[in-house]
């Protein structure tokens, strides 16, 4: 398993009137979180790219426990639970400023090659670094 935590403050423009984070928000926080693990491994996001992978999202599910409000730091921790084959597979956990566990999420995602727009395995330099960095 691979694990990580991130945090971000919600900003006002990220809510809506009640002050509570806009529930489109959440897949741009969850983005940023997927992109700081890949960092914190060793492999900046667009180092992927440039090996010619794209890691598009094919799906995408949220459970919402308590909102998350204006002015909060939450604390997103990602995981992978699951040695990628064609597809990786992300578990997100968003907790708020009082440590209560306010988000539950998943997306998956496929690794493309952007020459031949074909679907492929993980490719060996990232499947060496996740492996690298992988506890029991």
């Amino acid at each position: 398993m691979i694990h990580t935590t991130h945090s971000i403050r919600v900003r006002y423009s990220e809510t809506d009137p009640m002050k509570y984070v806009y529930y489109g928000n959440y897949a741009e926080y969850f983005e940023v979180a997927r992109v700081e693990l890949f960092r914190e491994l060793g492999i900046p996001y667009d180092e992927i790219e440039n090996q010619g992978i794209w890691l598009p999202v094919s799906e995408f599910s949220i459970k919402y426990l308590k909102p998350a409000l204006y002015d909060q730091i939450l604390e997103i921790h990602t995981y992978i639970k699951k040695i990628p084959g064609v597809r990786i597979e992300f578990e997100y956990e968003i907790y708020n400023s009082s440590k209560q566990k306010i988000t539950e999420a998943k997306t998956t995602l496929f690794f493309l090659d952007a020459k031949t727009n074909k679907v492929v395995k993980c490719p060996d330099f990232l499947m060496n670094i996740i492996e690298k960095s992988w506890h029991k």
